[in-house]
């Protein structure tokens, strides 16, 4: 199994972010509804796999459902679709590069957000209460108790639980870019994304999926969502660009004479 070495990776993740802030607007928007749409999906399996488990499991149960849910990860990265949590590393890193503007990154960061937005509440809605998968039995239990536990947090535990998470969601996307082959890339991206969801950590798109999947079947409110995303989007944004994005920019990429 051929994989590159930290520098290369760091190399690739510029070039990736640069082809990202250059996609045109039209496929920008198809690949972060996509995004959106998988990662819900990844989070939909966690919830049918662990959803009724015998309670005498404990937290075996959490990670069966933690196990499968790098589903929604696998595809967009190996499928293709723009994830805002992602982004949030390769495109600063291509920022600090000279590769692109901040402006760019912003914009950027703005459309990738609504269509994954819309992505993730196409999921819920339809698969989740139109089908009915997250609204029956031990599956709504399951939902509303994920949902409720992400909204239980107050503002900074919100804010330090998304840190955690997208650092190591950024990683595996690291890990992914460090692969030569499909399977190292799941491999890459297997480990990382399963102990964020593990742990209980936050993630901005995950939570546009079960926070309106608990709305529509009436046990949550979208003013509830509203004071849920602005910490978590926050702190992803911390874990991936500050984490990730700053910290492999310092250690590989800054030319010597920037380093004295």
């Amino acid at each position: 199994m051929s994989f590159h070495t930290p520098q290369k990776i760091a190399e690739i993740t510029v070039d990736a972010g640069e082809s990202k802030a250059k996609l045109p607007m039209a496929t920008l928007l198809v690949l972060g509804f996509l995004a959106g749409a998988f990662i819900a999906f990844g989070f939909l399996l966690d919830i049918r796999v662990s959803g009724d488990v015998p309670p005498q499991w404990g937290s075996f149960a959490s990670f069966l459902g933690a196990a499968v849910f790098p589903l929604g990860l696998i595809l967009c990265v190996l499928a293709g679709a723009e994830l805002l949590t992602g982004a949030m590393m390769s495109l600063p890193l291509a920022a600090f590069a000279g590769r692109i503007s901040f402006g760019r990154v912003m914009t950027r960061w703005i459309v990738i957000l609504v269509m994954n937005f819309i992505g993730s509440v196409f999921v819920a809605y339809f698969f989740g209460h139109v089908v009915g998968l997250t609204e029956t039995g031990p599956y709504l239990t399951k939902t509303v108790a994920v949902a409720n536990a992400k909204l239980a947090d107050h503002f900074g535990p919100a804010f330090v639980s998304a840190i955690g998470c997208n650092w190591l969601v950024c990683l595996g996307v690291w890990l992914a870019y460090g692969a030569q082959d499909f399977a190292g890339k799941i491999l890459g991206l297997w480990f990382p994304i399963m102990g964020f969801v593990a742990i209980g950590f936050q993630h901005v798109v995950a939570n546009m999926f079960v926070i309106p999947a608990a709305i529509f079947a009436g046990q949550a409110t979208w003013g509830q969502y509203f004071g849920n995303f602005v910490p978590v989007v926050l702190g992803n944004l911390v874990g991936g660009v500050l984490f990730v994005a700053v910290a492999y920019y310092l250690a590989y990429l800054r030319k010597p004479s920037q380093a004295a």
